[in-house]
């Protein structure tokens, strides 16, 4: 597990460095490569961007980051614990909940869960219509969007959404999981325009409204 915190104070060559690690689980030195050893995944902090000092990360860092979560400042009684726990010098004790073979075991779980045709089918349609650039691309799409997200954004949404199903207990993938998923997936890969910003609209406004626009698919029916 890497943990990169404040990864947007980094300069955007170091930034780089990190592509080939997460798109291919090896690394480069020289004339040498090294794989990498699995599991292995990439968690990193940033801060936000109008602060000093800090460097945007490029459009393919991000697409390779399966969730963007936000995290705010703590509630009143999460703050009074952080203090009452951090005022003292004392560290706090660590202990191992999981072994490297068992998350890849749980990760090869996951995988088993079923998502069907409808399910795909959704997902390809829903990821579509952030694109300005395609036909199916609703009217308010094409005017507050300057690009949308790929087709890896599609990967992780039912990747996402196997995940959701399984911690529920459940053997396959409903709709209900993909809506779950599509803020933290979708958001850091919506680009929005000027007038989206001039006019108050945050890439999450835009991906609610199209969990309420785009249509479920229909069931068929057999005779």
């Amino acid at each position: 597990i890497l943990l990169a915190d404040e990864i947007n104070r980094t300069p955007p060559k170091t930034q780089a460095a990190l592509l080939q690690s997460m798109q291919e689980r090896e690394v480069t030195v020289g004339q040498t490569t090294y794989p990498l050893p699995d599991p292995f995944f990439v968690i990193a902090t940033q801060n936000p961007i109008e602060q000093e000092g800090t460097y945007p990360l490029p459009e393919a860092q991000l697409d390779r980051f399966m969730f963007n979560i936000k995290v705010d400042y703590p509630t009143l009684e999460e703050e009074e614990r952080i203090l009452a726990t951090t005022s003292f010098g004392d560290r706090p004790s660590v202990r191992k909940v999981l072994s490297a073979k068992a998350i890849v075991y749980l990760q090869r779980q996951i995988n088993q869960v079923e998502a069907g045709p409808l399910v795909i089918s959704y997902v390809a349609r829903l990821v579509r219509a952030t694109r300005p650039s395609d036909g199916s691309a609703p009217k308010f799409v094409r005017e507050l969007v300057d690009w949308g997200a790929g087709p890896r954004a599609g990967q992780f949404l039912i990747s996402g959404a196997k995940a959701v199903a399984a911690l529920d207990g459940r053997p396959a993938v409903t709709l209900e999981d993909i809506r779950k998923v599509a803020i933290p997936v979708l958001r850091h890969r919506l680009s929005t325009n000027f007038q989206a910003q001039a006019e108050g609209f945050s890439p999450e406004d835009i991906i609610n409204r199209l969990l309420e626009e785009i249509p479920e698919p229909v069931i068929p029916k057999y005779e």
